[in-house]
């Protein structure tokens, strides 16, 4: 599906997008940090277990931050290169959208807190 959005409104899309991928970023850290503490204070085979689990995750997790996190930039790219080439009315012009972005963008937040209610269930029950 061929539809076209302004570039102002794709830029801010843009910029929505980098700051919620730092602040899933940063939230990772805080879920590693908490998996941390439990893990110093528990030692069974299931729970150790789960804990390999959820660093697995974790790790998919911080993977995925970085490849969409370079995705958006290079769309922004594109957005400053069209610019540049003509910026006359460049805040009434029109460019592709993405919606591959999109929605890999929106699956990606969907399973992140997916992964942070069932980590925080996790951490709860062994504290």
């Amino acid at each position: 599906m061929n539809t076209q959005t302004l570039i102002t409104k794709q830029h801010q899309d843009n910029v929505m997008w980098i700051n919620k991928l730092l602040f899933y970023k940063v939230d990772l850290i805080i879920m590693q940090n908490r998996l941390d503490e439990v893990t110093s204070k528990n030692n069974a085979v299931d729970f150790l277990k789960t804990v390999d689990h959820f660093q697995n995750q974790l790790i998919i997790q911080r993977e995925q931050n970085d490849i969409l996190k370079h995705e958006v930039k290079q769309r922004e790219n594109m957005i400053e290169k069209e610019v540049i080439a003509n910026p006359v009315a460049s805040d009434h012009r029109r460019i592709e959208e993405d919606f591959s972005l999109n929605e890999r963008l929106t699956s990606y937040e969907d399973l992140f807190a997916s992964l942070r209610k069932e980590l925080l269930s996790f951490v709860a029950k062994w504290m």
